[in-house]
C-alpha cells in the first residue's frame, strides 16, 4: 500500500474486521444512553489491557480488540444467563436469515 501524503494518517482501513468497529460502537451506544460511564467503560477496558499484558498476551490490534469485547461484555447492564439468551437469539436469527438479507431479532 502507498504511504499517504499525511504521514500521521492511517494507512488502510481503519477496522480490520467488522465486529471491531461494533464493539467500539457499542460501547459508545451504551454510553450515551447512559446505561454506563465513559470512565466505568474506561475502567473496564484499561482492566481487560492489564489482564492481557500479565497473560503475555502480545501488543496487537487484535488483543485490543479482545480486550475491548471483554470489556463490553462486562459493562453490559445484564445477568450473565440474560446476556447468553441474547447471544443464542442472535444465533438463530442468522440462521435462518438469507445470505445477503438484513438479520432481524
Amino acid at each position: 500500500m502507498q504511504a499517504p501524503d499525511d504521514p500521521l494518517a492511517p494507512l488502510g482501513h481503519a477496522f480490520v474486521e467488522p465486529w471491531h468497529a461494533q464493539v467500539l460502537a457499542s460501547a459508545q451506544a451504551l454510553i450515551r444512553a447512559g446505561h454506563v460511564t465513559a470512565t466505568q467503560w474506561a475502567d473496564a477496558l484499561g482492566a481487560a489491557l492489564t489482564e492481557a499484558t500479565e497473560a503475555g498476551k502480545a501488543d496487537s490490534e487484535d488483543t485490543y480488540y479482545k480486550a475491548a469485547l471483554v470489556a463490553l461484555e462486562t459493562v453490559v447492564p445484564l445477568e450473565r444467563d440474560e446476556l447468553d439468551a441474547r447471544k443464542g437469539d442472535w444465533e438463530e436469527a442468522y440462521r435462518r436469515t438469507p445470505h445477503g438479507s438484513p438479520v432481524v431479532l
